[in-house]
C-alpha cells in the first residue's frame, strides 16, 4: 500500500481542481502502475487452462505434423 499526503488546489467554490504530491511519493506510485500494468499484461498473455494441452499430447501433435 501506497502512502500519500496529498495536498488539493481548490477552486472559488472549494471544489477540488488539482492534487500535489511529494516527488517522491509521485514516483512510487507511478512505479506501482507500471507493475500493475505489467502483471495485467503477462495475466492477458497467459493461455486459458482450457487451452493447455499436457506435454506428451503437444509432443505427439507436433511428431504428427512433420509425420504428414
Amino acid at each position: 500500500m501506497v502512502t500519500v499526503h496529498p495536498e488539493y488546489v481548490v477552486d472559488e467554490h472549494h471544489q477540488r481542481k488539482a492534487v500535489l504530491l511529494p516527488a517522491a511519493e509521485w514516483d512510487l506510485i507511478v512505479s506501482e502502475l507500471e507493475e500493475l500494468d505489467d502483471i495485467r499484461a503477462y495475466d492477458a498473455a497467459q493461455p486459458h487452462a482450457a487451452d493447455r494441452l499436457p506435454f506428451e499430447q503437444a509432443v505427439r501433435e507436433i511428431q504428427q505434423d512433420y509425420e504428414t
